[in-house]
């Protein structure tokens, strides 16, 4: 049985459905929902990608992403990527903002959803096929690693922190 993901017009109505291991074209857009887990001192969870997938390997981001499928909802998603990424469960998390990124390769809607936890990194069940591995950082220290090496993350994380403001 295939997986199917929901294509959205600019509005983010569905308009219709494509197989999870099919291509989205970059006129095509799609459905992805990311988790920004903070601590009560302010620090960021960010995740690193597993080395063997296949949209930026290796690549710093959000602590929990994922491409929301056919029947899921944007938090419904992000719920089951959390258990499935880092073995949280029966999160509450609130609505952040959503953006549209335009890219050469891809476009999609990102609804952002913002968590607060505070756990230690080896709490964390963290999957190695979805994640390589997991590190608190304060907003100084990231926005220090973002200047200092943009390359190791994902290309909208400067973007992303402007966003959260200081939290």
């Amino acid at each position: 049985m295939s997986i199917k993901i929901p294509l959205v017009n600019e509005n983010d109505e569905v308009i219709g459905y494509q197989d999870r291991n099919v291509r989205v074209g970059p006129n095509q857009i799609y459905r992805v929902a990311a988790l920004w887990i903070t601590n009560s001192n302010g620090d960021i969870l960010l995740a690193q990608r597993a080395l063997n997938k296949v949209h930026n390997p290796g690549k710093w981001g959000p602590a929990v992403a994922g491409t929301v499928e056919e029947g899921e909802t944007y938090e419904s998603n992000i719920i089951k990527e959390a258990q499935e990424e880092l073995g949280l469960l029966n999160i509450k998390p609130t609505l952040g903002p959503k953006i549209l990124t335009k890219g050469t390769e891809f476009t999609h809607f990102t609804q952002w959803l913002t968590f607060k936890i505070d756990m230690p990194i080896n709490s964390l069940k963290v999957n190695k096929e979805e994640v390589e591995q997991v590190k608190w950082l304060s907003r100084d220290e990231l926005k220090h690693e973002l200047s200092k090496e943009p390359d190791k993350f994902l290309k909208s994380m400067a973007q992303v922190l402007s966003l959260f403001g200081s939290d």
